[in-house]
């Protein structure tokens, strides 16, 4: 779908207790939270714009969004079961 945002959040809610505490509690995984939504931003304005990059580059965006957010809810999940355990 265009411009569908993939906020984590939005995306992940029975997460959401855990992306609060890790994006406040590590800088690593903070930093590569902000790199996702700077992504997905910057693929849903080209989205919206007409996606004015060829076929390939939109593809090659939309794979590293994919592969940090599968990064991103390793890390949650991980955390979720050390937190519940």
């Amino acid at each position: 779908m265009l411009n569908e945002n993939h906020a984590f959040i939005l995306d992940f809610p029975e997460l959401k207790l855990d992306i609060v505490q890790l994006n406040h509690d590590d800088p690593t995984f903070k930093a590569a939270m902000q790199k996702y939504h700077e992504l997905d931003y910057d693929i849903r304005e080209l989205e919206v714009s007409g996606s004015p990059i060829d076929d390939g580059n939109m593809h090659d965006l939309k794979l590293k969004r994919m592969e940090l957010k599968d990064e991103l809810y390793q890390q949650l999940t991980k955390h979720h079961q050390q937190a519940t355990s």
